[in-house]
């Protein structure tokens, strides 16, 4: 409490007047910081009244005498001739340093004798203070103030005292009727206690069977927990795969779907009508775009007549093949625009199905004999289709070289010479037009199987 209070709660303060001779020196109250006027009763304390004061107070009896504690105060006061001030510490609890004093240096009785005042109050109230919460001095109105709350203190403290001592007779007199009964209580709980303390000690026990189970269990998780790291870490690589093996296998069912598709796409494809297309482009007939035939007014180049010329060969060979018959007297050659026909009778002997024209081209019967010849080995190709299916048949009749046109009543040549080029061109046509139906024949009829 004396820690807290601020440096104007020193007891002592000092005043001067104009002259340099005369100091006043002043109590404060500790509680209003008010001047105080002290008794002058105080003043006449001699040491023996002194020590029975320090005597009713233990606190004080480790102090040192009063003479040597003010000691340093009177030197101070002695050597200097100007005002000082030497305040008390609050912490402080022996009695020479409880006060302070402010004077001017002076000699002689008079000087020791308010010294000596001055030390005698000061320590009185320095032990006032020790021993009790309240700082001294105080002041008549804060004494007053002071007896009042420590009267109220006193009352109350009188009746808790009352309480107490209402509920101790309480106690004691239920404490007299009830003692077999209490004593039957507390052998009960006494059991009790014991069954409880011996039911702790096996719960102890299973507990700590438990503690071991438990961490026996977390061991087993944390190898449980490592397995099904590995686990899902296999799995995760196993699904990996398995997505890849998925696209693999609808990569690979896809490009199966579509060979497929493709496979159905050629089985129903005519390999013949897709490879020799035969058809006619006004008085001409074509195969593969190339015009077979010239006329007058169209004057068709003999390169492209000789490479539809090669086609033909062509076709005729493989239709041949495709059903296995063996031409008689002549042999087929396609051989491009080049192509042409070997006798079997004279292997040595070519016929040429290509020419240049001019003048010579038209007096050279190998070009005649050649076409003579090609058009007697697709007579013979009806006849041998005829063997196996009596209801094949071609639009127009092929005999010896000619053409016949019933719906006509036309014979057109296919030779060149002593001919026209439109009869020659219509029997080029003629021709190709029965070749055509051959193919659809053969087509029709391996259709299965050509790939």
């Amino acid at each position: 409490r004396k820690m807290a209070k601020s440096e104007k709660s020193d007891k002592l303060v000092t005043s001067m007047n104009g002259s340099k001779d005369t100091t006043h020196v002043s109590f404060l109250c500790q509680e209003c910081y008010q001047p105080l006027r002290i008794d002058t009763s105080l003043y006449s304390l001699d040491q023996e009244l002194y020590k029975d004061l320090e005597t009713s107070f233990p606190n004080l009896n480790s102090e040192e005498p009063i003479d040597n504690d003010c000691k340093g105060m009177e030197d101070i006061m002695k050597s200097s001739d100007v005002i000082r001030q030497i305040i008390q510490s609050k912490t402080s609890s022996g009695a020479g340093n409880g006060f302070a004093l402010i004077g001017e240096a002076a000699s002689g009785a008079k000087a020791d004798n308010f010294s000596h005042r001055i030390k005698i109050s000061a320590q009185l109230f320095d032990i006032m203070s020790g021993n009790t919460d309240i700082d001294h001095p105080l002041c008549e109105e804060c004494t007053d103030s002071l007896l009042n709350k420590l009267d109220v203190q006193l009352h109350i403290a009188e009746n808790e005292l009352e309480s107490y001592q209402d509920l101790l007779l309480t106690l004691q007199s239920q404490g007299e009727d009830e003692d077999p009964d209490l004593d039957e209580e507390l052998r009960l709980l006494r059991l009790e206690e014991k069954e409880l303390m011996e039911e702790l000690a096996n719960i102890e026990k299973e507990h700590k069977k438990l503690e071991d189970d438990k961490k026996e269990m977390l061991e087993e998780k944390e190898r449980l927990t490592k397995e099904e790291n590995k686990y899902w870490k296999e799995y995760s690589i196993h699904q990996q795969n398995l997505l890849n093996f998925e696209d693999e296998q609808n990569s690979v069912l896809n490009q199966l779907q579509y060979a497929q598709s493709q496979l159905d796409k050629l089985r129903k494809t005519n390999v013949f009508n897709s490879t020799f297309h035969i058809w006619h482009k006004g008085h001409f007939g074509t195969i593969n775009n190339f015009r077979l035939g010239r006329l007058p007014s169209v004057p068709v180049e003999w390169n492209e007549i000789n490479a539809a010329w090669g086609q033909t060969v062509l076709l005729l060979h493989s239709l041949a093949k495709k059903i296995g018959v063996k031409f008689k007297r002549y042999q087929l050659v396609p051989y491009g625009n080049h192509s042409y026909l070997e006798c079997l009778d004279d292997k040595a002997k070519e016929l040429p199905l290509y020419g240049s024209g001019g003048f010579r081209f038209f007096w050279d019967t190998k070009f005649d004999h050649a076409m003579v010849a090609f058009l007697d080995c697709l007579q013979q190709f009806k006849e041998e289709v005829e063997k196996g299916d009596s209801n094949f048949n071609l639009p127009y009749r092929m005999e010896k070289g000619k053409i016949y046109d019933s719906s006509e009543n036309g014979v057109y040549s296919i030779r060149i010479q002593f001919n026209s080029e439109e009869h020659w061109t219509k029997a080029l046509k003629y021709m190709l037009t029965n070749l055509k139906w051959g193919l659809a024949w053969v087509s029709s009829q391996f259709a299965d199987k050509l790939t």
